[in-house]
């Protein structure tokens, strides 16, 4: 089986269009969202549209429960895209009834884990799958790997920190770096455990500018892929919200 995985579109509909376009011409037989489809950007409708439409499996993110409830934990330029990204769903859906879908509705229902035999999909990690960060650097934290991963069947794939990379129980990180001429790396599977960080496909923050998503083939090795998209008109219509701080709109090309 071969499966694409996105995690955190964050309302970058250019970015999620050309990410779709290219999981096209891989052929992939399902396509799975780890959650923060809304916050930061500024399509939030129109992305949720798209990964309902397209998407099999789709979870729930931070950023989606705090465009449901009330923003808890988000710096004070994200609560205020939070609150933007709200007013937008919520006008979406006084539309008539004939002519719009409850978006909201459909973010309400997301489950926050989802499990496939021995594979687990969360939004940030498997002991806390909503809002736990797991960052490379927590290799050097044993304590905190070794508690994650024994909630761990054997792979679990997972999004929020942005940064995309295969955690093992050495512990390690391995860092998929694509070069600028190059469109994805391949990591192979440990036999034993590990957790995936499938990317960002709306804010990479790994330093590379490109959508990144993962895709899995037959749960032996991971593809990661970067894709070009039109990150300065993202940044344009960010600039032009003024509920959006620049710095969303302005951190898209340094890829940070």
């Amino acid at each position: 089986m071969k499966r694409a995985i996105i995690s955190d579109i964050h309302g970058n509909l250019e970015a999620l269009q050309a990410v779709l376009e290219d999981i096209d011409r891989q052929r992939v037989d399902a396509i799975a969202c780890l959650g923060d489809v809304v916050g930061y950007g500024p399509n939030p409708c129109e992305c949720v549209k798209l990964v309902r439409d397209r998407c099999t499996l789709v979870l729930l993110g931070n950023h989606d429960q705090g465009a449901l409830f009330d923003p808890d934990g988000f710096n004070s330029g994200a609560e205020r895209a939070i609150r933007w990204t709200r007013m937008q769903l919520e006008l979406h859906d006084r539309l008539p009834r004939n002519a719009r879908a409850m978006l909201t509705d459909f973010l309400g229902e997301l489950p926050r884990t989802h499990t496939e035999g021995d594979l687990m999909f969360v939004h940030g990690s498997a002991r806390r799958p909503l809002d736990e960060y797991v960052f490379p650097e927590d290799i050097y934290d044993p304590l905190k790997m070794s508690h994650i991963f024994e909630l761990v069947g054997r792979y679990c794939f997972q999004g929020h920190t942005h940064i995309p990379g295969v955690f093992t129980t050495g512990p390690e990180f391995l860092s998929p770096t694509v070069s600028k001429g190059d469109a994805e790396a391949v990591i192979d599977m440990p036999t034993h455990k590990a957790m995936v960080n499938v990317g960002s496909v709306g804010q990479p923050r790994d330093g590379d500018n490109r959508a990144c998503y993962a895709i899995l083939e037959d749960d032996r090795r991971v593809r990661f892929r970067r894709v070009e998209y039109p990150f300065t008109i993202t940044a344009r219509k960010i600039h032009d919200i003024a509920d959006l701080d620049n710095f969303l709109g302005d951190r898209l090309e340094k890829g940070r």
